[in-house]
């Protein structure tokens, strides 16, 4: 039976997922260094206080709001802070869905939205099952990777109705400036866009520079609207609670509210359990974001320390999130050196192509991975390298 034109044409893996999967079926132990889900990093959530918090008393009561329920937006207004208001908030049941809702608020089938790459592959997707386009306009790299914002301006078409920015980055790690910020919201002002911020990781700072844009909600009035989008999977690193939410400012946000709850509305998919335990989960949050960050900066620290012998090898700065970019001698593919490392080494990393890295030359770790995987799995690495 015929499908969507709006699916890939084929859903067959990838060769370095292939090669995975027989490697695992076969019984083979492997050290996975691309790990991304915090549950199973090792951390030590305080469970009892996750289970305590899903035993709220609102659990038992059923309500639906399509924005949410207000004592849930309340809790997430203040951990924002900044002034934040609750009506300013809309939740929903991850950032994937609040991506989908906002593509369902600001396109008709074959409008466009912007990305500037490298990032994470989502965005295609998400775009082409709502009927749009995800355009990709290359940042430039000098020192760190830049916005292009005149690159942003002149892919603009009559279709283009938002662009959509990630801060910071996944997975190069770069923060916004405050000079791309203004840049940006700017270009958004002068071509009627809306822009759609992706904050999932900017509680965690690393090699941050002074100049950057820690959060929109800096900019308390900027002259378009901005969507800041974050949640629970990253902030308390639960993302089995599945709760997002979209967080509106900005000129004429407050009027997209109603129409963004409409869409809300229809599916009503963020669970009574998510929202009750909310507010309790981030009361604990800031105590499993010390932990990430010590995990986060004693990776770095191994591989700073593995990388001083090795000269022919170097890592990009990481201003923020879970990712370190690993630059190699491109004298292969980065899908070969991967498949080459998982075969011969049992090493598993994404290749940077994965990410739309420019050329080859890039592998792309996870700093979340457990110490001792991370160390091992490293020096298996430098050595077949």
């Amino acid at each position: 039976m015929r499908t969507s034109a709006r699916l890939p044409g084929s859903l067959e893996p990838n060769a370095l997922t292939l090669e995975l999967s027989r490697l695992r079926s076969a019984g083979i132990e492997l050290l996975d260094l691309t790990l991304s889900n915090p549950i199973a990093a090792g951390l030590g959530y305080p469970g009892e206080a996750l289970l305590q918090a899903l035993h709220a008393p609102q659990v038992q009561d059923y309500s639906p709001d399509a924005r949410g329920h207000h004592f849930t937006r309340e809790a997430i207004a203040l951990w924002h802070g900044r002034g934040v208001d609750p009506d300013q908030v809309l939740l929903t049941a991850s950032t994937s869905e609040a991506y989908s809702w906002l593509f369902k608020l600001l396109g008709d089938p074959g409008d466009e939205v912007l990305v500037p790459s490298p990032s994470y592959p989502l965005f295609e997707w998400l775009a082409r099952l709502e009927g749009l386009r995800a355009l990709q306009v290359p940042a430039y790299f000098h020192e760190r990777w830049n916005l292009d914002v005149d690159a942003l301006e002149a892919a603009c078409t009559d279709r283009t109705r938002a662009i959509v920015a990630v801060n910071p980055n996944n997975p190069t790690g770069q923060f916004l400036s405050k000079t791309e910020w203004d840049d940006l919201t700017q270009l958004c002002h002068r071509k009627g866009l809306a822009l759609l911020v992706d904050e999932v990781f900017g509680d965690y700072a690393l090699e941050a520079p002074e100049d950057r844009m820690p959060t929109a909600l800096e900019d308390p009035d900027p002259p378009c609207p901005v969507f800041v989008l974050s949640g629970l999977s990253k902030i308390a690193a639960l993302p089995q609670v599945k709760l997002g939410w979209i967080l509106a400012q900005g000129a004429h946000a407050k009027s997209l509210m109603d129409p963004l709850a409409f869409i809300a509305d229809q599916f009503l998919s963020v669970s009574a359990t998510a929202q009750a335990a909310a507010p309790a989960l981030l009361q604990g949050a800031p105590a499993v974001q010390s932990r990430i960050r010590e995990r986060l900066r004693a990776n770095l620290s191994i591989l700073d320390l593995a990388l001083a012998s090795h000269p022919h090898l170097s890592r990009l700065a990481v201003e923020g999130g879970w990712t370190v970019l690993l630059r190699i001698p491109a004298v292969e593919s980065d899908e070969a050196t991967a498949l080459k490392l998982l075969c011969e080494a049992g090493v598993l990393v994404h290749p940077g192509h994965y990410f739309d890295l420019p050329g080859d030359g890039y592998l792309v770790l996870s700093l979340l991975t457990e110490e001792g995987a991370f160390r091992e799995g490293l020096d298996r690495i430098l050595r077949h390298l």
